[in-house]
Order: structure tokens, then C-alpha cells, then sequence
């Protein structure tokens, strides 16, 4: 372990959780890399490689992304976005990606996940070599999976069932476990990105919509809070009990470019962790901040 590593492990500790990381820069050179080939939870990440799949889809022309579609009953889980509300949405397709990336729209996600289908998601993944990476449904499986194994029934109320589980039954759902969940390591992360980032994941137009997409994400507590306002920042981010996640590529005014992936699994399963959160921005500016002095 370098000198970097061993201070962005610290930082991890020092906020109650054990921290993974891999950070490279766009185009290659050295890397600041912790746990970065270990197995994460992906949480909300996954929607990174459902956006990929959904602008092939709409460049390809097999979906047209003006098309309006309905967000109905089955969707409303709670939370942000179109999964809160109290009636039918009706949007375009390409304002459900949009929500899906920037606010983390659980339903938005999942009605895109099922017009898309899986298979154009898994070809994501396969095309780029990602063979440490699966996704096993969208977050309409996830949440399922946590109803029953917490013995709830299929319409009980999430947050309610959290609520009143014990410590020990959380931690021991399958959605917290990297080997039975959607999963990933940060290096196959940081790989995804970075074909993203340069017009591998896809047409450069379908690449180009999620570089976008992601650029307008509206939460500025993770990554972004290690770094100045003069830098670009474009991550999703992906929560789950005990579970704080962000990945995402910062860009400096100079041109330099540097994808990050940091992943969290902390010894609280509060709901609320800013220390976490501001661990991950300050895990990701050493990381950024080392590699820039590496290659100047």
C-alpha cells in the first residue's frame, strides 16, 4: 500500500467505514488504487450501465426518446422523483434517464430497465470486457428481495420494514452482500467510465448523452465536495443501509481528466452519514490530487 493509500484508508476509518477505490486518468498513466479488485454493492451505480444501454437503444433508433410513457402504481416505492408521487407521470423517455441519473428516480430507472431489457444492459457490460460485473434486475428486484427476506409482504412500506428490523437481520440482506446482489470492483468501474468518457460504451452521440446526463446529478455531497467549483464533476451516486457509494469523472479547466470510483460500507447503519459522505469527497481529492502530482 503507497503513502496515498494508506492516508485515503485512514480518512475511511477515521469516518466508521471501510472504504474501496480505484482512480486512473483518462487516457492512462499511474493509478491510486485501495480494495480497487474487491467485490462492492453497486447500489445506484447500476444505473450507469442501464443509461448506456437505454442511448444505444435511442441511437440506434430502436427507441424513440421523445416517445411519452406512464409511470404508474406499480412504481411509486417512495423516495425522489417519479417513485414519490401520489398519481400517474407521464414523461418522455429521455426525461426518465434524465431523472434517473440526476436525482436517482428509482422509478424512472426501472421503467426504463424494463424497455431496454437486460440483455442490452448485460451487452454493455460484455462488449467492455466487464466480466466482474453483473447486474441482477433493476431496484424493483432489490426492494422485493428485502421484503421477503425481512418477511414483509410485497406492498409493505420499505422504509417501515427497515424501521423495524434488527441490526443483525439488515445486515445480513443478499442486497448487502456483493455476492449475491448486483455487484462490481471499483477498477471495473473506473473502466466503464472511462469508455464513457471516450466513445467506447457506445456510439459517441449515446455516450455523449450520459457524460451529460451525469454532469447534471443534483447531489453535491460525495465527490464533488473534496473539489473547487472550478472543477467538472459528472458521478451517480448509490446508497444503501450501511452502503455510501459515488463514481464519476472530474475535470480540471487544464483538460485533465480522472474517473473515480469510491465505495463505503460503514460500521453504522444510520440513515444519515455525512462523515461517510465527506470521507468519499476526500478520498476522491487525494486520489485526484496524487495522480495529478504523478504526471504533471
Amino acid at each position: 500500500m503507497t503513502a496515498v493509500e494508506e492516508r485515503i484508508a485512514g480518512v475511511f476509518a477515521a469516518a466508521g467505514a471501510r472504504g474501496f477505490l480505484h482512480a486512473r486518468e483518462l487516457g492512462g498513466g499511474p493509478e491510486v488504487a485501495l480494495g480497487a479488485d474487491d467485490p462492492v454493492v453497486l447500489a445506484s451505480v447500476f444505473k450507469i450501465p442501464v443509461a448506456v444501454a437505454y442511448a444505444r437503444e435511442v441511437v440506434a433508433g430502436r427507441l424513440d426518446e421523445t416517445a411519452r410513457t406512464r409511470v404508474g402504481k406499480r412504481y411509486r416505492i417512495g423516495g425522489i422523483g417519479t417513485a414519490g408521487c401520489a398519481d400517474d407521470v407521464e414523461m418522455s423517455w429521455r426525461d426518465l434517464a434524465l431523472f434517473m441519473l440526476t436525482m436517482s428516480d428509482n422509478a424512472a430507472t426501472d421503467v426504463v430497465y424494463h424497455r431496454v431489457g437486460r440483455d442490452a444492459v448485460d451487452r454493455v457490460l460484455a462488449d467492455l470486457g466487464l466480466r466482474r460485473t453483473r447486474v441482477l434486475g433493476c431496484c424493483e428486484d432489490l426492494f422485493a428481495s428485502v421484503l421477503a427476506e425481512l418477511g414483509a409482504g410485497e406492498d409493505a412500506d420499505l422504509d417501515a420494514v427497515f424501521a423495524e428490523a434488527r441490526p443483525e437481520e439488515i445486515r445480513k440482506l443478499a442486497v448487502l452482500d456483493p455476492e449475491r446482489t448486483t455487484s462490481s470492483t471499483p477498477r471495473e468501474t473506473t473502466t466503464l467510465l472511462e469508455a464513457i468518457w471516450t466513445d467506447r460504451a457506445g456510439e459517441p452521440a449515446a455516450c455523449e448523452r450520459v457524460r451529460t446526463s451525469m454532469a447534471q446529478q443534483i447531489w453535491p455531497h460525495r465527490i464533488s465536495a473534496g473539489f473547487g467549483s472550478d472543477v467538472r464533476i459528472a458521478a451517480k451516486t448509490g446508497t444503501l443501509p450501511a452502503v455510501r457509494n459515488e463514481a464519476g469523472v472530474v475535470s480540471y479547466p487544464d483538460g485533465r481528466r480522472f474517473a473515480v470510483a469510491v465505495f463505503t460500507r460503514a460500521d453504522s447503519l444510520a440513515e444519515r452519514q455525512p462523515a461517510v459522505d465527506a470521507a468519499i469527497g476526500e478520498a476522491a481529492r487525494l486520489a485526484v490530487h496524487h495522480l495529478r502530482k504523478e504526471t504533471p
